[in-house]
């Protein structure tokens, strides 16, 4: 189980965030997903969502001195809090930044560990109260998918099995900017350049379409 952000669909709305932090009431200062913005205010802008990546080889599980992280069957990967010290490794091995502390103080008292789950609770049982205190509210068991991933408006975050959402991501890019299936931003929002209206549709050949655009160049698949 894994998570794709396409970056060329996120438009920085914060709805992941939002969907996340009311489905699994998280404590204050306690960020599982949140949006990062890359080359701001610059040509080349885009926002990526980030959370936990669910590592088939996780550094967090590697660094962990009392063993409280862990691979479930689905390969996502949970943490059990009574085992946690609150120790940080985790946090610093993390390239993600998934790892969140809810307290910090003197002596390195940085309370017990939260990340994101993937919606899959943790050791408790599942669907019980004593899961849902700790670790929100397990959705994979209900048989829904994380509700970030549900959330999202343009289908940027999606969730689920790693081979079929790495076969969508895949059609994305073959088709972005030159297929009918999908638009590239300056085909879908830009202004013609002899006015009237936009002939693209998204259906049929394309008279507008500027082949070598950075996002139009069937050359060119994005990464």
């Amino acid at each position: 189980m894994k998570f794709i952000c396409d970056t060329e669909r996120c438009i920085d709305c914060n709805g992941c965030v939002t969907a996340c932090k009311n489905e699994h009431e998280t404590p204050w200062g306690v960020n599982r997903r949140r949006v990062v913005t890359i080359n701001d205010g610059i040509p080349g802008e885009r926002s990526i969502s980030m959370a936990c990546m669910h590592c088939t080889d996780a550094p967090c599980l590697a660094v962990c001195p009392v063993n409280c992280i862990y691979h479930t069957e689905d390969g996502i990967v949970l943490h059990s809090k009574d085992q946690c010290i609150g120790c940080g490794y985790c946090y610093y091995a993390c390239p993600f930044g998934a790892p969140q502390f809810p307290e910090t103080g003197l002596f390195n008292h940085r309370g017990k560990m939260d990340k994101c789950t993937f919606c899959a609770g943790g050791p408790e049982p599942d669907t019980s109260e004593a899961e849902f205190k700790k670790y929100g509210r397990n959705r994979i068991a209900e048989g829904k998918l994380p509700a970030c991933a549900e959330m999202c408006g343009t289908k940027a975050l999606i969730g689920g099995d790693a081979g079929v959402i790495a076969d969508i991501y895949r059609q994305r890019v073959e088709t972005r900017g030159y297929g009918p299936e999908l638009w590239g931003w300056k085909i879908a929002y830009g202004k013609p350049k002899r006015g009237g209206n936009i002939q693209a549709t998204g259906q049929g050949p394309r008279e507008n379409q500027n082949l070598k655009d950075s996002q139009n160049d069937e050359g060119r698949l994005l990464p």
